[in-house]
């Protein structure tokens, strides 16, 4: 019966949304449950029941001391907020310019428009370790390297191919708007600012989010390029839980990975529902 195999097929897709679920909350669930025991409790064996004895001092132990023994150690906490100084300008600087660069292959036709197109598809996949050793040289000469403002250029210059979702999201947008104020005198910078820009929100959700993610998660640039006193919270992480311990503390590094992982999650349920609207709006509009 027609009926009978909706229903089978409609469980399937349950199902399947189920088991993705418990595919990637599980795993969280368990460095949540993890990181709020006693060191002792684990040792003992106690690794996928609830604490025993709840506490918080392993995020204590994450945010203020992110290694121990004789090395100098600033803390996750520096790390955190050095990432901070990094990402927020990156993520608003690339996101503007990339929706300026969309605008104009999207609208205005010049010589080289379709090879500028190639280049920026060529780009997306370029694996960002082919660049690292190039632009550790380019910026030692131009007395960037080893600084937080040169890995803001980095980010800035490497997300320079997001411009193509820019690019899609505008070919719809009513090439009469543009025509009208051309007539009005309004020159191209005029036109972004005033006419594009504010029907752009979709899409600068979306690929802000995307932006932002992916600057956060960032460690061959942080690790190649920033400042040895300045690391950013990849960096932080990863000395963490590799640094030479005589008893390891399982429990810290948990919360030191949630901790780390923390801005890009609060992003998404604060801005998770514009996002989707977002997506929704270019898929309709490309």
């Amino acid at each position: 019966m027609p009926g009978e195999r909706l229903g089978a097929g409609r469980a399937l897709v349950y199902l399947g949304l189920l088991l993705a679920v418990a595919f990637y909350a599980l795993p969280a669930w368990f460095a949540v449950v993890n990181s709020l025991k006693p060191l002792a409790e684990l040792q003992a064996g106690n690794v996928l029941g609830l604490p025993q004895r709840w506490t918080i001092e392993p995020w204590i132990e994450a945010w203020a001391t992110a290694c121990t023994g004789a090395e100098q150690c600033t803390g996750l906490s520096r790390y955190f907020f050095d990432s901070l100084i990094v990402v927020v300008p990156s993520t608003v600087i690339s996101t503007l310019w990339g929706c300026f660069n969309g605008y104009v292959l999207a609208k205005w036709r010049f010589r080289g428009v379709d090879g500028a197109l190639f280049l920026l598809m060529f780009g997306v996949f370029m694996p960002a370790a082919l660049f690292v050793f190039p632009l550790s040289m380019v910026f030692a000469k131009l007395h960037l390297s080893q600084s937080l403002f040169g890995l803001v250029v980095v980010h800035t210059i490497y997300s320079v191919p997001v411009a193509l979702y820019f690019r899609n999201y505008f070919v719809g947008f009513p090439g009469e708007l543009i025509k009208a104020a051309r007539i009005d005198g309004a020159g191209l910078w005029t036109i972004f600012r005033r006419v594009v820009l504010p029907t752009a929100k979709p899409i600068l959700v979306v690929v802000g989010i995307m932006q932002f993610t992916a600057i956060w998660n960032d460690f061959i640039f942080a690790l190649v390029l920033a400042p040895s006193d300045q690391q950013l919270v990849t960096v932080g992480l990863n000395n963490l839980t590799n640094v030479q311990e005589d008893v390891p503390r399982y429990n810290a590094y948990m919360a030191a990975a949630i901790i780390a992982g923390a801005p890009t999650m609060v992003l998404y349920m604060l801005a998770g529902k514009y996002f989707v609207r977002g997506l929704t709006a270019g898929a309709v509009k490309g």
